[in-house]
């Protein structure tokens, strides 16, 4: 499996993983904004709060799912135009950051529901990013994870139950090496990588 951009891969590569019998996963953020995105300007200013730390993005109002939907919805399109398997929205955890908006736990649930129902209606798997804090109530919804630095944080147990319903769990740690993660997600029944924060080509694998 794959994961990659949703905007800036072409779809001659995506084709290209394809027939090498690759499972191809697009990513794209679902809950903040990114400036430099073809669509950004039709997402309301109204709607974006905070930045979240990266340059160029900021927390979205995910309580209007209303307004949010036109540009989330032909983001699921063009995954589906694309010929991408699957789906990996990011930032779906305004609820426990300071967003500017006054998101609660069940706003959070609402709009991951949502886009799980969206995904699934476009034949799309989606994975669930990150948000550990809510996974039993939203496994029946995803149908993978993907987590980012659970062992540094010492959280990774909290993904068990995809675990314990048939489903792949995925992740990467940045700050430290394979020989110090690897034993511990792999007696997990995870598959996690060593990537560092550019997210380019360089990877280690636990498996």
């Amino acid at each position: 499996m794959y994961d990659i951009d949703l905007f800036d891969v072409p779809v001659s590569v995506i084709s290209h993983l394809k027939a090498r019998g690759i499972v191809v996963i697009c990513y794209f953020s679902a809950g903040s904004s990114e400036d430099w995105r073809p669509d950004a300007d039709r997402i309301p200013e109204a709607a974006q709060g905070l930045s979240n730390g990266w340059e160029g993005e900021r927390w979205l109002d995910i309580r209007q799912i209303e307004q949010l939907a036109p540009v989330l919805e032909a983001r699921l399109d063009l995954a589906v135009r694309k010929g991408c398997d699957g789906v990996e929205p990011d930032n779906v955890d305004a609820f426990t950051n300071s967003s500017g908006f006054p998101i609660t736990a069940q706003h959070q649930l609402a709009f991951n529901i949502w886009l799980a129902t969206e995904a699934h209606e476009r034949g799309l798997s989606i994975g669930l990013k990150n948000n550990l804090e809510q996974i039993e109530l939203l496994e029946p919804y995803f149908d993978w994870a993907l987590n980012e630095q659970c062992f540094q944080y010492n959280e990774c147990e909290a993904l068990q139950p995809f675990i314990e319903s048939g489903k792949a769990v995925f992740g990467v740690e940045y700050h430290h090496e394979p020989v110090e993660f690897c034993e511990s997600v792999n007696a997990l029944n995870y598959d996690w990588l060593k990537k560092n924060r550019h997210l380019d080509a360089q990877r280690q694998a636990c498996r």
